[in-house]
């Protein structure tokens, strides 16, 4: 008998979108759905203390059913975290920050085999600024990403536009995905069953829309120097692929295997 795999809805939006906003009110609202959110800088929410219910480690338990946690480390590492507490919440909703592409988070439900077996890749939700995406899609790659790898399309922040100014926003993000659902929001206010559980992801479009988008990414630029923590993960992906990198200690050059 196969387990149910767990959906996961990637949140991303440019700096300003309004995700703080909308994720405050996920983790703060009555409305009875047990949601884990990966957050990635969870005093950023500014939640009350006393909605918190239980905090462990990484981990915040709300008094609404919720579980937040913070991206400290490798998403991998957090995911395989939540698995361990299964029971107390159904979904899970990762954010993104708001200058990332967010191809590579994605990837990672069908790169790494683990967390393939475990988890669903749902959707992708960008907030778009209304007032200011224009100006962001001319000059942002990020942006025209977040809004290219859409499954849902937020325009917030519509009270500060006009009809005309909408209608030409949601002109230009239609050229950008033609196939993204849109919907026009203030503070956030979407129903939250508008954004969860959907089951728009498509591989198969990620590929036609980034054709390396299963290749592995890693965050290293030829020609410069990193100071990592070389932990299992690090040391696995260097051995595969050895990515180009000359590995030194502060001792000198030393093996990593």
């Amino acid at each position: 008998m196969s387990i149910a795999k767990i959906p996961v809805t990637i949140l991303t939006g440019f700096l300003g979108a309004g995700k703080t906003t909308l994720l405050s009110r996920i983790l703060t609202e009555q409305h009875g759905l047990r949601i884990a959110v990966i957050e990635n800088e969870f005093g950023e929410i500014g939640i009350d203390h006393e909605l918190v219910v239980n905090a462990e480690e990484e981990v915040f338990e709300m008094n609404n059913g919720c579980i937040c946690c913070t991206v400290r480390g490798d998403l991998i590492r957090i995911l395989g975290n939540l698995v361990k507490r299964r029971d107390r919440f159904d979904r899970i909703l990762v954010e993104t920050t708001g200058l990332a592409d967010p191809g590579p988070v994605a990837q990672t439900f069908f790169v790494d085999d683990d967390i393939g077996a475990l988890f669903r890749l749902d959707g992708i939700v960008t907030l778009v600024d209304a007032k200011h995406a224009l100006l962001h899609l001319e000059s942002s790659r990020e942006c025209k990403e977040q809004i290219g790898f859409a499954d849902v399309l937020v325009l917030n922040k519509t009270d500060l536009v006009s009809n005309d100014e909408r209608l030409v926003l949601e002109e230009k993000v239609h050229r950008v995905n033609g196939v993204a659902k849109v919907l026009s929001a203030v503070n956030g206010n979407v129903p939250i069953a508008d954004i969860l559980d959907i089951g728009g992801f498509d591989l198969a479009r990620a590929v036609a829309e980034k054709p390396t988008f299963l290749d592995h990414e890693y965050p290293f630029e030829a020609g410069r120097s990193y100071s990592l923590d070389a932990g299992p993960r690090l040391r696995r992906a260097l051995r595969e692929d050895h990515c180009g990198l000359r590995v030194e200690t502060r001792g000198g050059e030393a093996p990593l295997f």
